[in-house]
């Protein structure tokens, strides 16, 4: 296991709708009550990880799922794989566990235990090398008929390799190696956005923070784009935010990882 997913915490299964153990008669109420609150099987026999059926489920820790209880798993070249399949009632393990942030409308974007945005080559493979948001590092999910696929930016499905169980995203049809399961491991009633430290602000407070995140200064002096904030808030609207951004940054010579 790589040292850099040390720190991530696996989920703990919460089961609702226990019964009471001192009662005796079991009223209408108590029979509503326990019919309302209904223990998730599928989600028992995946560790507590539940199936995401809708957008504002995509936050916060995610797992792509394909096949029975085998999980999109990051190598530390950058790529991906699936791993072997995990006995029922596990959940993934560290490396097959992402951070999911909204990017756009019904898109989102996702973030590897190695801090890195996924997206996807020219040539259709999925990589995970990026420290900015922008088109390529941008997903849509599809549901349809109870089933699930994860468009790219492409237009082009995410799927497994079957030879070598590598991650693509080559076909234009959803099909039995295109289809998923999103896993997410959090609280149903919590749907709040999870966004980075950096944009827990408005939105010019939001280029300040990243400026003094990936500033080269050695004086540590602010060096701000004099580009209006109505830019920030077209690119938000458009989930172009991140590269925008980086290109305000890069205008001013202000990022260690402009080129």
């Amino acid at each position: 296991m790589a040292d850099e997913y040390a720190a991530v915490k696996r989920g703990k299964l919460i089961l609702k709708g226990d019964r009471p153990k001192a009662k005796k008669r079991k009223h209408k109420s108590d029979k509503k009550k326990s019919e309302g609150s209904k223990v998730d099987e599928d989600s028992i026999k995946h560790g507590g990880w539940w199936k995401v059926s809708k957008i504002e489920d995509i936050t916060g820790s995610v797992s792509i799922e394909f096949g029975p209880n085998s999980y999109v798993s990051a190598l530390d070249n950058g790529l991906f794989t699936v791993g072997a399949p995990h006995d029922e009632g596990d959940g993934p393990s560290p490396e097959e566990i992402f951070t999911a942030f909204p990017a756009g409308e019904n898109k989102f974007a996702l973030k590897s235990g190695y801090g890195k945005y996924l997206g996807v080559s020219k040539e259709g493979t999925v990589i995970g090398r990026s420290d900015a948001v922008g088109p390529m590092e941008q997903w849509e999910p599809v549901w349809e008929d109870g089933k699930t696929a994860i468009l790219s930016s492409l237009n082009k499905f995410m799927s497994v390799n079957p030879e070598d169980d590598s991650v693509l995203a080559q076909s234009t049809a959803a099909g039995q190696h295109e289809f998923c399961c999103i896993r997410s491991n959090k609280a149903k009633e919590e749907n709040k956005s999870v966004l980075p430290d950096e944009e827990q602000a408005d939105l010019s407070q939001v280029e300040v923070n990243y400026v003094k995140k990936f500033q080269k200064f050695q004086d540590k002096k602010l060096r701000l784009n004099d580009g209006g904030v109505h830019e920030l808030k077209k690119a938000k609207k458009d989930g172009t935010l991140h590269e925008t951004l980086l290109d305000r940054r890069s205008k001013m010579k202000a990022d260690r990882y402009c080129k």
